[in-house]
């Protein structure tokens, strides 16, 4: 029998050949079930976190994503479609994820055509500046189908939507967030139930014809609340999601001891405490004499916690005052009473994240305890510029805040006046172990939320009313203290999982090396126009020392020593100007050296290693052949 011979380059080709239809089939086949993806980004930023796989995966009812993108509209806009496309991939991996619970369907919306009016109609908020003046839309528009858990088709529920109306690429760091929020809500079929708990007149008195707060008002729409009563509490059910402590004062102690088991049983809390509560109507003494000092503590639990507070300290920041009126119509800074900017916010926070703007007023701070295993993550602080007071000398100050800043000495330190308290809590009523369904501990972390301020709830701090033309009272808010509750209980009313899909960080991978250079530059700069300014005022105290009396009917001349000092000034500000420039150039050249270092390291030296390796590599096989012959 005549045996065939197959030559070394027929046998290689053969195999190439096999290894292409085999890569082939591999990339048809994972862009088709979604197999073979791996994640190789430093942060891992394309791999949904554990909470959003539970979420997705245990979706009860099938839901319908329709992602509205403007894509003829932003040609022009790379950022934005670069963005469309992070978040059409993290879609379509909870698509994948979903095992045909979840739909997805992408739209371009272009002008005047059913699918913009459409968007606008689930209130997608359009923006401007697209190509040819076009508006862009780029939203999500989530609803729920008819069909049961098994798939089969039921139309006994009613319809629900839920909508994104924008994906701010600046919000990214919460885009895995926001998504699986949606289909959290989506998926519930009723509101999420809230506690409340409050010795303020949040709820208004329908009686005499009081409002609730409009804080109370927002929450209402969004959350089924219940209020509860603290003399008859001794056990707080499951279905609360959420449970809002707004001004406790004396509570009994069985209501402490069902808010502590709530909590170690995996409850979310919300305490808002005050050293001075201005909205508490009662009288700082009673009939019976006993004195009310308007401020509010849950020390007891705080204890267990590991949280340190003290009622009787208020936090002054003078770099952040707001402005008010006084009763003699005059204004005046009020120390007290503070507004927070972008920079006293937590923006590695959902809560906080996308806020402006919190007015509070007479806020105390919270602290560790030395030792505890709790940890603290701020949500508001106050800036280095602040001091911590007696509350008394505020009360004492209500009329003249002034005073306030008498002798006023700043602590440089960040006093933190709400924010997230997570640890292994340990009950704060151990003689109840023998109680049925006691708890000791929780299991692993619990967590809860601390506002050191109540007066950042009412109406005064945060909302404006006006007339409207028909007569009718019209809101307007000036801060955003009542998007804070809200997202304070949005957060926490969501399930375990949705509470642990945290920021990730953004996929835009900025040039650090470039920062740090540019950085640097910018030091010199301004160390340079600090020295200009400097010497300008110098200079000028200079002049004016040389300026003669002006003599009566005599116009003004310039003395000698006068042009002089002019001329040495003008000569140093060039000199300086000069240097600028110098330090503008260095910079440029740093950057142009990067630059050809790069490119030399691509161009160059990468593809010289990799054609040393290979050369290496035949002539070590060529050698070892030529000895396999020998």
């Amino acid at each position: 029998m005549k045996r065939i011979h197959f030559s070394r380059r027929a046998v290689l080709l053969a195999a190439l050949a096999a290894l292409a239809g085999l890569f082939v089939v591999f990339v048809l086949t994972s862009s088709r079930w979604r197999m073979g993806r791996v994640d190789l980004t430093s942060d891992k930023l394309y791999t949904l976190t554990p909470g959003t796989v539970h979420i997705v995966e245990g979706l009860h009812a099938p839901l319908r994503l329709t992602l509205y993108f403007s894509s003829h509209a932003t040609r022009d806009m790379p950022q934005w479609r670069s963005y469309e496309q992070r978040v059409a991939e993290m879609l379509q991996e909870m698509v994948a994820r979903a095992h045909g619970r979840l739909r997805l369907q992408i739209v371009d919306p272009v002008p005047y055509s059913d699918d913009e009016a459409s968007a606008e109609g689930y209130g997608l908020s359009p923006i401007n500046g697209g190509t040819n003046g076009e508006r862009v839309f780029f939203g999500l528009v989530g609803s729920t189908l008819p069909g049961d858990a098994d798939g089969g088709e039921t139309s006994h529920l009613p319809k629900r939507v839920q909508a994104i109306p924008l994906f701010d690429p600046s919000r990214e760091t919460f885009l895995e967030y926001d998504i699986a929020k949606l289909l959290y809500e989506l998926d519930q079929p009723s509101k999420p139930h809230i506690g409340l708990i409050s010795s303020l007149p949040v709820q208004g008195n329908p009686v005499i014809g009081e409002e609730p707060w409009t804080v109370m008002r927002q929450l209402g729409q969004q959350f089924d609340v219940r209020t509860l009563d603290p003399s008859r509490l001794k056990h707080i059910d499951s279905d609360i999601k959420a449970l809002l402590v707004i001004h406790p004062k004396h509570l009994p102690a069985d209501a402490l001891y069902a808010i502590d088991q709530y909590v170690l049983n995996g409850g979310h809390l919300v305490v808002f405490v005050d050293p001075v509560a201005e909205m508490d109507n009662t009288p700082f003494v009673d009939s019976n004499g006993v004195t009310d000092d308007h401020n509010s503590n849950l020390s007891r639990l705080f204890n267990a916690w590991g949280v340190l507070y003290d009622p009787q300290k208020v936090v002054l920041d003078r770099s952040r005052a707001l402005r008010i009126e006084l009763a003699d119509n005059s204004s005046s800074n009020h120390p007290a009473m503070l507004g927070l900017g972008q920079q006293e916010l937590n923006h590695d926070d959902v809560i906080t994240a996308s806020l402006q703007r919190i007015n509070v007023s007479s806020v105390g701070y919270f602290d560790l305890a030395p030792g505890t295993l709790s940890r603290l993550t701020p949500l508001l602080q106050s800036t280095t510029d602040a001091e911590v007071v007696p509350s008394q000398r505020v009360r004492e100050s209500i009329n003249n805040p002034a005073a306030l800043l008498e002798s006023y000495k700043p602590d440089n330190t960040h006093y933190v006046i709400a924010a997230r308290v997570r640890g292994p809590f340990a009950s704060a009523f151990p003689e109840h172990a023998g109680d049925k369904g006691y708890r000791a501990s929780a299991d692993g972390n619990a967590e809860v939320i601390l506002v050191a301020d109540t007066d950042l709830l009412s109406d005064r701090l945060w909302v404006s009313y006006a007339q409207s033309l028909l007569g009718q009272p019209q809101l307007s808010a000036i801060a955003n203290n009542g998007d804070l509750v809200t997202n304070i209980a949005d957060n926490l009313s969501g399930s375990s999982a949705l509470l642990s899909i945290h920021g990730r960080v953004s996929s835009q991978r900025p040039f650090t090396r470039v920062l740090a250079l540019r950085g640097a530059a910018d030091q010199k700069f301004l160390a340079k126009m600090q020295e200009l300014q400097r010497e300008l005022t110098v200079t000028r105290t200079r002049l004016s020392e040389l300026q003669p009396a002006k003599a009566s009917g005599r116009g003004d001349s310039t003395t000698p020593e006068q042009r002089a000092e002019i001329e040495q000034f003008l000569q140093r500000q060039l000199e300086v100007n000069k240097e600028l420039r110098d330090v503008q150039h260095q910079f440029n050249a740093d950057i142009d050296a990067l630059g050809l270092r790069l490119k030399f390291i691509n161009i160059v030296l990468v593809p010289a290693l990799v054609t040393l390796v290979g050369l290496l590599y035949g002539w070590r096989r060529s050698r070892r052949n030529r000895r396999r012959r020998a």
